[in-house]
């Protein structure tokens, strides 16, 4: 699954440097759990992670959401209305409810009027994007931007005139900001990113993310620039193996020295919109064996201190996950944060790396050089 108020602007030491502090509310999960329907929601919304991949310098910071997942907050339109969104690495779209929809998930969440921007433009295209968890349709428009005091005139972007099921009727984030390249873009539209350097609107062809762990705050998007505080253990750069996703080639995952799999070498994602480690159904069940996990991930609590590190072997270094990060704890309950997906057999063995590895490391998605770099925290 995918990922609350603004509270103030304030700045930092250096350029266009620009931190928009968010404050956590009750995640999903928690307010599932009180009200008795945590259980039949995951049953109704099945995580088809597959169907998502197969068909100056300024600061966002993010909220932890669903325990792990992580939304911040943009505006849209003169003057501005105000959304949060997911900040997604794995789609490329910005899309927002509007007052054309009359879907219940759009109903109980912010909605786009264009009426009363001074600056928006029409259009005749539609838009339809499906996603793990759910999908949408609409048409696009343009119109001013603001990402964290970054102002990105004639943004193309989605408003929502249908949001199917109930899934994103029970999220606190009311749209989707994609950060993927624009060869994956739906309907062609151009990505916010791509017009901050287009429009020389950041000071290097980057940005980086960082995600707390557990409930700590801190989590942020920053756009245009690389953080040394959380770089001082040196920066390990993996070429992207393509330019749609963040694709990058991993040589294998390993367990307490021994090859468990992509042993032949595989694709991963790194998907910041993407809650758990998403794994090939025939790995998933080995890591479910090897780890003593039941078929639905459950795991003892009791028997974390003795899980082994998952070690990715990626462009020639390991990069260890440990069981403190995959393993998910709520309520004195654990289970494993690892989904099985299948994946077309003609694209082969495919991982998503989503925030259960990247919040091991702060990681930067330079679009200059066409490259993920990963320091460990």
């Amino acid at each position: 699954m995918k990922l609350l108020l603004l509270l103030a602007l304030v700045g930092l030491a250096q350029g266009l440097q620009t931190r928009v502090p968010l404050r956590r509310m009750k995640s999903l999960r928690q307010r599932l759990q009180e009200q008795g329907l945590l259980e039949s929601f995951l049953k109704q919304h099945p995580y088809n992670l597959a169907a998502k991949y197969f068909p100056g310098i300024a600061v966002e910071p993010l909220e932890n959401y669903m325990d792990d997942e992580y939304f911040g907050t943009i505006s849209i339109g003169t003057p501005p209305q105000e959304f949060t969104v997911v900040f997604d690495t794995g789609s490329s779209n910005l899309w927002v409810p509007s007052v054309f929809c009359s879907s219940p998930a759009c109903r109980n969440h912010n909605r786009f009027n264009p009426a009363q921007s001074s600056t928006f433009l029409s259009t005749n295209d539609t838009l339809f994007i499906a996603y793990g968890t759910g999908s949408m349709t609409g048409i696009l428009g343009y119109d001013t931007v603001d990402v964290a005091g970054i102002n990105v005139l004639n943004q193309i972007f989605g408003l929502a005139e249908t949001e199917p099921g109930d899934f994103f009727y029970y999220t606190p984030f009311d749209g989707i900001l994609g950060l993927a390249f624009p060869s994956i873009a739906s309907s062609g539209a151009t990505p916010v990113f791509d017009n901050m350097m287009r429009e020389n609107l950041v000071d290097r062809d980057l940005f980086s993310v960082y995600l707390s762990r557990d409930s700590q705050g801190g989590s942020f998007v920053l756009f245009g620039g690389i953080d040394p505080y959380y770089t001082t253990r040196g920066i390990s750069w993996i070429p992207l193996s393509d330019e749609t996703y963040w694709q990058i080639t991993m040589q294998s995952v390993s367990v307490n020295g021994a090859p468990v799999a992509c042993s032949s070498g595989c694709q991963a994602i790194v998907d910041t919109g993407t809650t758990l480690l998403a794994v090939p159904i025939r790995a998933f069940r080995t890591l479910m064996r090897l780890l003593g996990a039941s078929s639905s991930g459950e795991i003892s609590c009791q028997a974390v201190s003795n899980l082994p590190n998952l070690i990715f072997h990626i462009n020639g270094r390991d990069f260890p996950v440990p069981p403190r990060a995959y393993v998910l704890r709520s309520d004195g309950y654990c289970s494993l944060g690892l989904q099985g997906m299948d994946t077309p057999t003609e694209e082969g063995e495919l991982w998503i790396l989503g925030d259960v590895f990247i919040r091991e490391y702060y990681v930067i998605f330079d679009r200059a050089n066409d490259r993920v770099g990963l320091s460990r925290l």
